[in-house]
């Protein structure tokens, strides 16, 4: 990992602990963490910008993917679901249908 990564998840940590009910913030930590191929602190970061924002149809699609990269494929389907739901509720089509295809692969045995 480079030096200017490590500094942006820095940086990002710093946003999130000023403010840990900034839902943008975690959701950014966690896509930089996923992007450094660390799937489990990126799914605490994606779980905390849904517990600040409970309605981030993207976080619930984010976390699921970080769970699958965790190897936690029951744990991302039921995400999923649930961001679909999330999805539905706020009318955004694209997350929801995101997630819907990929519990249809998780239904096929797919990772």
């Amino acid at each position: 990992m480079d030096a200017n990564h490590d500094a942006r998840i820095e940086l990002l940590r710093t946003l999130v602990d000023a403010d840990p009910g900034d839902a943008a913030a975690h959701f950014l930590l966690g896509r930089e963490l996923l992007t450094a191929g660390r799937a489990d602190e990126a799914a605490v970061a994606f779980r905390g910008a849904i517990s600040a924002n409970p309605d981030y149809a993207a976080a619930f699609r984010q976390l699921g993917n970080a769970l699958e990269q965790a190897g936690l494929p029951d744990q991302a389907r039921a995400v999923y679901q649930s961001g679909v739901v999330v999805a539905e509720r706020t009318h955004d089509l694209q997350a929801g249908k995101e997630m819907t295809a990929f519990l249809k692969r998780l239904a096929r045995g797919g990772a």
